[in-house]
């Protein structure tokens, strides 16, 4: 048996981009930082950032461009890919991205968080739907 999935929570560092795929699927792309506090052997307070791209495809592409916003803290959980391509410069680049099959929005709605803060945890909230499964009527969306 194998297993790619990787699960992150933290803050949106800009507003969702949505845009539809040639077979027109939409697809919502938003980058996500997770912070980690530490103490230093000095005794020094330290932070260690890392930054995840995010992407969200069909209903569940909607439903995050629609509700979230930079800054909103969430729970993402999905397989890591990674593409290579070769740059104009003829350097060949690498991407690793998050293909969100879960998305659960840990900020109340019409609250942000501001920029990404230090503390990553749960943090109250509402919550998507696991997998995209959204009410079909947004009066009955539960956030």
């Amino acid at each position: 048996m194998t297993m790619n999935k990787m699960i992150i929570i933290g803050n949106l560092g800009s507003d969702p981009e949505m845009r539809y795929a040639p077979s027109g699927d939409a697809v919502t792309n938003f980058r996500v930082a997770t912070t980690r506090r530490y103490r230093t052997r000095e005794g020094q307070t330290a932070e260690d950032t890392q930054w995840f791209g995010v992407s969200a495809w069909g209903r569940l592409a909607e439903i995050t461009n629609q509700y979230l916003t930079k800054g909103s803290k969430v729970y993402v959980e999905g397989p890591l890919s990674t593409r290579s391509w070769v740059g104009q410069d003829g350097q060949t680049r690498f991407s690793n991205e998050i293909r969100a099959r879960e998305v659960q929005f840990l900020t109340p709605r019409g609250q942000t968080d501001g920029v990404p803060s230090g503390d990553p945890g749960m943090g109250g909230g509402g919550s998507a739907p696991p997998g995209g499964n959204f009410p079909d009527d947004e009066d009955d969306l539960p956030w």
